[in-house]
């Protein structure tokens, strides 16, 4: 169109394009090793960018291999401080958040800390374990909550899972990712986390009346023939066979759980030192008594009957574990689905089994086109008797970041079945 003097119309300006979020700089170590609110508060917002704007190959040009180095050492001693089993002793004020598996699923666990109010003097968090593999951000969640244990050392508490090991991130994804992320110092970075999860805790005992753990109970100390009673070709070691176990299987105490070594690469599944396997490990049943888990080849299955004795002799209320996303539930046509984040197991007369899980929408990448599409769940436990759960379900971050799988998802078991034990490693770093 012209106008009336015959000139052209002048262009139609094209609006300036939205300037890029400039990256966050460098995360550094503080001088004094001291974290604060602020630099926690900090440390989420870079991570949640790097998750949205970075290459995973260039997490290094903003959290460098020596400072997840220190992160992790700063960690590991404060865990390897802590027994087998942590008291959480909350006072009349003070609320405690227990949340299940996450898998690297960074967004939803960030919600969940806001929902569920940040860890604080008058909040304490109890985290049961799973915080890699199968997610693409297994690095990133558990140093943010590494971050917060060290800040909070006394008021986040961090659990075990079966997937804090050698096996495992090999197998689900958290060694790849650990090596695509790092590259050259991979190898390095990813050993700092193996020595990490040697360190974590197998349970815990809040207010005295209940009990934590991935898995859940365990059994009793194994003791193994001497060589009188069983001779064992030289250099093979004594493995008690399968019908040997179910005959002696009995429910452990919290004394031996204190007593057993928890700094393995992979919980034993033979030998002496049963018992971290058992507590990462294990499931509940339906039926009666305390049998070995074949469908998982490591742990237990326990019935209603073994939750009222170990309730009943520990003086407890409540058992809450988690370990059984909607995929293994999906399996077990005995037990309840996994769709609201949380079950109720077992209720007897002393009180109930509930298995926890805090990771919605898993795994985050499924073979099917029928997604699972469950919901997470935390519980608090609140003052005067701390043995009354309050469950807040919620649904997953979405649209999530665009993210490659760092495992063979479609070949993989989602359920951790079909354990290749020959693989795994029972030794520690320094053996």
């Amino acid at each position: 169109m012209s106008d009336p003097d015959g000139a052209a119309d002048p262009p139609t300006p094209t609006p300036p394009s939205p300037s890029p979020v400039p990256p966050p700089p460098p995360v550094e170590w503080p001088e004094d090793g001291v974290l604060t609110r602020d630099w926690v508060a900090a440390f989420t917002a870079t991570l949640d960018w790097c998750s949205r704007r970075l290459p995973p190959d260039q997490l290094p040009s903003i959290l460098s291999a020596d400072f997840v180095r220190r992160l992790l050492l700063a960690a590991a001693g404060i865990l390897h401080r802590e027994p087998n089993i942590v008291r959480v002793d909350p006072r009349p004020d003070q609320a405690v958040v227990v949340v299940g598996d996450v898998h690297g699923q960074l967004h939803d666990v960030m919600f969940l800390l806001r929902d569920a109010g940040f860890p604080s003097e008058e909040r304490i968090f109890v985290f049961n374990g799973d915080y890699v593999d199968r997610g693409a951000w297994g690095l990133e969640t558990l140093l943010l909550l590494l971050a917060w244990k060290i800040l909070l050392p006394n008021r986040v508490f961090l659990l075990r899972g079966n997937h804090e090991s050698k096996y495992c991130t090999s197998v689900y994804g958290f060694e790849r990712e650990v090596m695509v992320k790092y590259k050259s110092q991979g190898g390095q970075v990813y050993r700092k986390f193996l020595r990490c999860f040697e360190d974590l805790p197998l349970a815990s005992i809040i207010a005295g009346c209940v009990y934590t753990a991935h898995g859940g109970i365990f059994r009793g100390a194994v003791v193994l023939p001497s060589k009188r009673a069983k001779r064992a070709k030289k250099g093979h070691k004594y493995i008690a066979s399968s019908a040997e176990d179910s005959t002696t299987l009995k429910l452990g105490s919290l004394d031996e759980l204190l007593k057993a070594r928890r700094t393995v690469l992979d919980p034993p599944w033979e030998g002496s030192n049963l018992i971290p396997g058992d507590v990462l490990w294990s499931d509940p049943s339906l039926e009666k008594g305390l049998s070995l888990n074949k469908e998982r080849g490591i742990g237990l299955l326990w019935g209603p009957d073994i939750t009222q004795q170990f309730l009943y002799t520990n003086n407890l209320k409540l058992i809450i574990r988690s370990h059984e996303g909607p995929d293994a539930r999906d399996k077990r046509h005995d037990l309840v689905g996994m769709d609201s984040g949380y079950t109720t197991d077992h209720q007897v007369a002393c009180g109930k089994l509930i298995t926890l899980f805090s990771a919605p929408d898993y795994p985050q990448f499924q073979a099917s086109e029928d997604r699972y599409n469950n919901s997470g769940a935390y519980l608090v436990l609140s003052p005067p008797d701390f043995a009354t759960p309050d469950f807040h379900s919620f649904q997953a971050v979405k649209p999530r970041p665009a993210a490659n799988p760092y495992y063979d998802f479609e070949e993989v078991i989602d359920s951790d079945e079909e354990l290749n034990l020959g693989a795994m490693d029972t030794g520690n770093l320094s053996s």
